[in-house]
């Protein structure tokens, strides 16, 4: 099961966390190995102080959670980011941009935030709630274009989370030219077995310590 274990992004982004939810969450990543946490911004010195020791990876939210920051705000912050401590960034590509049919403004801009932190890996949140079954295929292809490592389906905060159907569809335009990341109502083990069947390589999840004991139990 280490597979599972190191494919977990442990995530706490509601606005209601403290600093103590996350140190919390920090030892949890440790003492389970996950692969990286997943915080907003304002956390990542915390989190890379509190993970100094161990290696945990820490991925910044940028865009967070609707994506139609200015493009030379989410770069900003991108940036800013990297600069604290950022391994990681999961961008929120702009879905209003994308349903009226932006595209090339949409990976213009993902292509510069990109380039402008190079030294970080990159997941796109595309939102897939939001979209239509081609305007996914269409996101796809506009993440693949601008170097990204990850195609992320959910910022988790959309009217719907991760959907196996979405992963297939990904999955099938994508092929291995792209990691897949789930993310949004991923809750127990069955679930993360399920979406790493449908071809994702990541999961995002604020249940990874119940997951980990389902893990545990199963032994």
């Amino acid at each position: 099961m280490n597979s599972i274990t190191k494919s977990i992004d442990h995530t706490m982004l509601k606005p209601e966390m403290t600093v103590a939810d996350i140190e919390k969450l920090c030892e949890e990543a440790g003492e389970y190995g996950f692969h990286s946490v997943c915080v907003p911004p304002c956390y990542i010195k915390a989190s890379r102080e509190a993970l100094f020791t161990t290696h945990v990876k820490i991925a910044a939210v940028i865009g967070f959670p609707a994506g139609y920051s200015l493009a030379r705000a989410k770069i900003y912050e991108a940036i800013e980011a990297v600069m604290n401590g950022a391994d990681e960034l999961d961008v929120v590509m702009n879905i209003s941009l994308a349903k009226s049919g932006k595209w090339e403004l949409v990976e213009a801009e993902l292509s510069d935030l990109i380039s402008a932190t190079h030294g970080a890996a990159h997941k796109i949140i595309i939102e897939t709630c939001c979209l239509t079954d081609e305007e996914k295929k269409k996101a796809c292809q506009i993440v693949m274009n601008t170097g990204a490592a990850y195609i992320k389906t959910s910022t988790g905060f959309g009217k719907e989370g991760a959907k196996i159907k979405d992963v297939e569809l990904i999955k099938s335009v994508a092929g291995n030219r792209i990691g897949i990341k789930a993310a949004g109502g991923i809750k127990s083990l069955d679930d993360v077995k399920a979406f790493m069947k449908a071809g994702a390589s990541r999961i995002g999840t604020s249940s990874g310590v119940r997951i980990m004991k389902e893990i545990i139990n199963e032994s």
